[in-house]
């Protein structure tokens, strides 16, 4: 008896004595790791919270903390999620130091978007990541663009009867909800060969409704802490929301996939051959894609990328086209100089339609866009993960960080960007480009790891508010108050309301 008790009482002490150690070496690993940290600017943090509480949440009054933040630390910082810390980036120096480099996106952040988009370009890494890239940029040559404008046009069409019956009776005209629609539209068009009439189901569209409530989760989660782990969130409603929705993007995007492949065993591909390969379309590369090794895409790979550009190429565009209506509606003096252009453009044509020659001549119509997407960042902030430790401003930040690079803070820095708040399209301008430093201004990425698809988006964008702002008017309806919502892109609360005139 007393052997079987002594046996006990040291198998106790054994284990006592090793979590002890365990949890002294992870002690001092933790003080170790947070006296890297410690070198960074930061405002005062709570021990065992840090400044998660700090935060008033993905709306204006989080957009203005984050401007005072920047004001503060204009270079970098650093914010404390409980015990985690996340390293905030927002001056070019610093930026450009994680853009130039192909630091994967941080797992920490996009294995919450996983479940949904799965193992895109957006989120793969490493070998993966570089091979298809490799793979699919040949889908955004300027040759299959051009091949583009026609169908982007055609979607403009169905649009602009929008506008004209918002004219004709006065109705405000809500652009978020037709916008998002036309964007939809196109890159299902473009880029899937998948022929829908979506733009007449506005707003209630399920795809669209899925898209909204799948980024609200998503960011709601990552303020949420205790519910990181994927075991315990897909058991709370929320979770199970979650999960619904990512259900129906995957039986959405399953079923273009399948469609495209009954179309090709029907009537086959276009002629592929090197002088006609313009002729595919980004589904059609996917389908087809061969690597070095022979190797081809899996279903789940084929899957996972046409998730990612769903969401991608019809999301952000849509915010970056809405933000930009917005801001000429807001300013006539801009609207009145985007209108000359047009007339100058336009009399030179026998067609409203903007052609791919026509792209290249409307250099003030470009400066608007840069402008908006500088002042509303339709993709707010990008998220990487360190591999080795890195030089950051003077300062080493280890492997594993998790860096933000947060592209509000760097278009609203105060030492780069004077009167950040100001809509100024010139800043713009040829003359005041040369001096500033090219990662002031990244709404597409920048580096290895830059949006692919960013002249596909800039051509859409400019064909669009081109056909609109050449046949009308456009003015803020003054009795809509409009607020941003900060979630994986940038929305407004409420919409945005225009009253249209012919």
């Amino acid at each position: 008896m007393a052997a079987s008790v002594y046996l006990v009482g040291a198998v106790f002490l054994g284990a006592l004595t090793y979590l002890t150690m365990k949890l002294v070496i992870a002690f001092k690993s933790l003080i170790k790791r947070n006296s890297y940290f410690k070198q960074f600017p930061q405002n005062p943090s709570n021990f065992f919270v840090g400044h998660l509480f700090e935060y008033p949440g993905p709306d204006e009054r989080g957009l203005a903390f984050q401007r005072d933040m920047t004001g503060r630390h204009p270079r970098c910082s650093v914010v404390w999620m409980l015990q985690t810390p996340m390293l905030i980036v927002s001056h070019p120096d610093t930026v450009k130091v994680i853009l130039k480099s192909s630091e994967p996106k941080s797992t920490r952040v996009y294995n919450f978007i996983r479940p949904w988009i799965g193992d895109g370009l957006l989120t793969s890494r490493g070998e993966k990541w570089a091979r298809n890239r490799r793979l699919l940029t040949p889908a955004f040559h300027f040759e299959i663009l051009k091949n583009y404008v026609e169908l982007k046009n055609r979607s403009a069409d169905q649009l602009l009867l929008k506008f004209k019956q918002c004219a004709d009776t006065g109705k405000p005209f809500q652009v978020f909800a037709n916008i998002t629609m036309f964007t939809l539209d196109v890159i299902l068009k473009c880029a899937m060969s998948y022929e829908t009439n979506c733009q007449s189901q506005g707003e209630k569209h399920p795809y669209v409704q899925a898209v909204n409530q799948l980024s609200e989760l998503m960011v709601g989660r990552f303020f949420q802490p205790w519910l990181h782990s994927d075991w315990l969130y897909f058991l709370t409603p929320s979770g199970r929301k979650f999960k619904k929705h990512c259900d129906f993007v995957h039986r959405v995007a399953e079923d273009i996939i399948n469609k495209r492949k009954e179309s090709i065993k029907r009537e086959g591909l276009p002629n592929t051959n090197r002088s006609n390969r313009k002729c595919l379309d980004f589904l059609d590369i996917l389908l087809t894609a061969r690597d070095e090794n022979g190797q081809g895409l899996s279903d789940a790979e084929i899957r996972d990328e046409v998730d990612t550009f769903l969401f991608e190429g019809h999301d952000t565009t849509a915010s970056a086209i809405s933000w930009a209506l917005y801001s000429i509606a807001e300013h006539e003096d801009v609207q009145r100089r985007i209108k000359e252009e047009l007339e100058e453009l336009m009399a030179t044509k026998d067609s409203t339609d903007i052609l791919w020659d026509d792209l290249s001549r409307l250099p003030y119509l470009t400066m608007v866009i840069k402008e908006a997407m500088r002042l509303h960042s339709p993709v707010p902030f990008i998220q990487r993960e360190l591999t080795v430790d890195t030089e950051i401003d003077g300062r080493i930040a280890p492997a594993g960080t998790m860096v933000s690079i947060v592209l509000y803070n760097c278009h609203h820095n105060p030492t780069v960007w004077e009167d950040s708040l100001r809509f100024d399209p010139d800043r713009f301008l040829p003359e005041n480009l040369k001096d500033r430093n090219l990662y002031a201004f990244v709404p597409f990425s920048a580096g290895p790891r830059n949006c692919i698809g960013q002249n596909f988006a800039m051509d859409e964008i400019k064909i669009v508010l081109a056909r609109i702002l050449s046949k009308f008017n456009i003015r803020l309806d003054p009795n809509h108050k409009v607020a941003k919502s900060e979630s994986i892109v940038m929305r407004a609360e409420n919409d945005i309301q225009l009253l249209v005139s012919d």
